[in-house]
């Protein structure tokens, strides 16, 4: 039986006492509604470690105004049902007002990567994400923790706190899970309508093209951009906020590819905000 712990003070207790048994714990952090995006990597926390916690948590401080926070999907009985089937051992809950009590006025923020690409348009984005993922950190003591590359600027902050904090914590990013068309799997896709789902296909084979275009030969970043950009123009519904190629550590725009660059966007069906990435090789 899956254990959900809503208590940060029992969560703690229960890591440390699993860390004095030996056990291997492995943390993965979520919003919820959950898909198969985030089993995937509930499934290699289960190759990795003997514990397995996943995190459900609607984090507050990484909504700016106007975001989704209140519509935002939840349902944690369904998750907890998914988690138990793959074999999680804990859910931990925990609510808005225990993990931001009030007077709470302690923030960590990740310099330089988080301000392009998602950072322009949500300045206090990735400042809430690694707040609340250090946090976690804190609370459940992993040793190992599974985020998704599809969120790959945040993959890149995170590295970068855990690293830059002396945090004796493994990071592991999972790999992008689409639908069949190629969509990548976000629970913000339950928010599309019939046409703008059909539509939002467009994104996935515009970065394919692209990947077809460097492996003809082409690595200046322009000309994959223009190719990328006159794909998702002929879409009528979408609204690019950007399309970028950058270094996979700095997230700093690259001019010409030369080994390995990432090819991100963020794109807009209607009120949906959508995001996606592949790396380019050369």
């Amino acid at each position: 039986m899956i254990e959900v712990i809503t208590d940060i003070e029992e969560m703690n207790r229960l890591s440390r006492e699993k860390r004095s048994e030996g056990a291997r714990i492995c943390l993965v952090p979520t919003m919820g509604a959950l898909h198969e995006g985030h089993l995937s990597l509930v499934r290699i926390a289960l190759e990795k470690a003997d514990f397995i916690v996943v995190s459900i948590f609607v984090n507050p401080t990484q909504f700016g105004q106007q975001e989704d926070i209140d519509i935002y999907p939840r349902d944690l009985k369904s998750d907890t049902e998914k988690l138990y089937s793959l074999g999680a051992h804990v859910v931990f809950a925990p609510g808005s007002s225990s993990m931001y009590p009030k007077g709470y006025s302690t923030f960590v923020s990740v310099e330089g990567l988080s301000e392009g690409l998602c950072g322009r348009s949500r300045p206090v984005h990735f400042r809430g994400v690694t707040t609340v993922v250090n946090k976690l950190f804190v609370i459940v003591n992993p040793h190992i923790a599974v985020f998704g590359r599809k969120d790959a600027q945040q993959l890149a902050v995170i590295r970068r706190m855990t690293e830059d904090l002396n945090m004796d914590i493994e990071i592991t990013g999972g790999p992008i899970i689409r639908e069949e068309d190629g969509l990548a799997m976000s629970s913000r896709n339950s928010y599309l309508n019939e046409q703008e789902r059909k539509q939002a296909a467009v994104i996935y084979r515009s970065l394919c093209a692209a990947e077809t275009l460097v492996k003809s030969g082409v690595k200046t970043s322009d000309n994959i951009i223009s190719k990328v950009r006159n794909i998702l123009e002929e879409t009528a519904m979408a609204k690019i906020e950007y399309i970028d190629i950058v270094d996979v550590d700095s997230m700093k725009s690259v001019d010409d590819i030369s080994g390995s660059a990432l090819l991100a966007v963020a794109v807009w069906f209607g009120k949906t905000r959508l995001i996606d990435n592949v790396i380019l090789t050369v």
